[in-house]
Formats: structure tokens, sequence, C-alpha cells
């Protein structure tokens, strides 16, 4: 019965996929049109700030993952500076941060919130929020041909071509992608979850540095470990702010 439930709320999810991109261009286009008029703010700033409110909205629907989007954010926008990108590309990275989960919204919460390991069919769920995000984005030219879009659809993606959606292997996958799935990692290892308690940053440093070449892209993993100690320090002084 249970499963049933499952493989009808992915279908669900799959069926009003097309539907919500066609509705969500008008709607798109009333809001940048009201934003205009009343936001005395520069496009970029209410891109950056819209991308911030998304993502906390979706760290909203699980308290195991409080200020998980925040936190990706600031440390991809970090090791893409380190890496030698332009500042203008390390935003659009920092951007991708704040929404590489914003598919999650399209998952039931008795799946995000599961303390225990996930069936099948609930993996299926869990492995649908990057298409869901990224067709949420699809609609907004900015974040569409600015390669945002590409990179929450990505972040899942490995570097030995075993993740999802698509199985893109090497440099294959965005640059932003490759960014943003350390950082997800790190964070998400330094949380506790309801099966583990959180690690420490050298054990998550460690457990990454293992999996360069196969999960991660090395040369992010080089960046990462050339810059530990100022990413250990940022994420200290971001949770000690948050606490």
């Amino acid at each position: 019965m249970l499963k049933n439930v499952y493989a009808s709320q992915l279908n669900a999810l799959q069926s009003t996929r097309s539907a919500k991109a066609r509705t969500s261009g008008l709607l798109n286009a009333k809001v940048a049109a009201a934003c205009a008029v009343s936001c005395p703010v520069t496009v970029t700033t209410l891109i950056h700030q819209l991308a911030e409110s998304l993502g906390n909205a979706v760290d909203a629907k699980d308290p195991y993952t409080l200020a998980h989007s925040e936190e990706v954010a600031v440390v991809t926008q970090t090791l893409a500076l380190s890496m030698g990108l332009p500042p203008a590309s390390a935003d659009l990275i920092h951007v991708a941060g704040h929404l590489h989960d914003l598919g999650k919204i399209g998952v039931p919460d008795v799946v995000l919130r599961k303390p225990g390991k996930l069936a099948p069919d609930e993996c299926l769920l869990i492995k649908a929020h990057p298409g869901i995000g990224a067709d949420i984005l699809r609609p907004l030219d900015c974040l569409r041909d600015s390669g945002i879009m590409e990179m929450v659809l990505h972040h899942h993606e490995r570097f030995d071509g075993q993740g999802y959606p698509h199985g893109l292997r090497g440099q294959s996958i965005p640059l932003g992608a490759r960014i943003i799935t350390l950082a997800d990692s790190l964070s998400a290892m330094l949380q506790a979850r309801p099966y583990r308690p959180p690690l420490e940053f050298d054990e998550a440093a460690s457990e990454i540095e293992r999996c360069s070449g196969s999960q991660f892209d090395p040369e992010v993993v080089q960046a990462f470990m050339g810059n530990k100690d100022k990413v250990r320090t940022l994420v200290h002084l971001y949770r000690t702010a948050m606490a």
C-alpha cells in the first residue's frame, strides 16, 4: 500500500512539472514587473535575495538541515574564488548554492524527515529533486541562461559518472555543480542526522579527500584542502552567528 502511495506521488510530481513550467512563466513576468516598479535594488541584488529566501524556505521543511543552503552558498563562493574564477562567476555559483535543493519543495515531508533508511521508492522521490528544481527555475531567463539552472540540475552528479540524474562524468559536469557537490557534502557531514551525530570538520575533510576522483572533482578537492583552514573558520563563524 505504502509503495503504491509513493509511486503515485512520484508520478504526480513528474506529470505536473510541465504544467508548472507553463504557468510559472506568466507569474514570473508579473513578479518581475512589480519588482521593477517597487524595489529600489539592482536586478542582481534582487536575484540573490530571492535565491536566499527560497533556500531558507527549503531548509525550513527539515529541521535537520536548517540554514544548509546558506552554508553551501557561502562555501561554494569561497571555493570558486580560490580556484581563480572571476567574482561574477563566483557570484553565480553562490546563487546556485542557495537554490541547489529547491526541488525538495516537491518532495513529501514524510520522506525528507524520515529518521531511518529510505525505501527504494522513497529514494526515487529524493532523486527527483534536482530535476524539479531545474524545472522551477527554467522559466526565469536569467537563471537559465547564466548556467544556474544547470548547476542545480547536476549538483548530485559524481565525477566518476555514478551520480544522478544523468550520470554525467568528469568535465562534462558543469564546474559550478562540481563545486556545489563538495560544499553540499561538507555541510551535510557537519550536520547532525537522526541516525548519526555530526562529523568533526577534520573527519569530513578526510572523507572528502578520500573521495577525490570518485565523488568529487580532484581540482575542487585540491582547492578545498588548500583552503581548509579558511573554510573551517568560515563555517565556524557562520554557525556561531546562526546559533
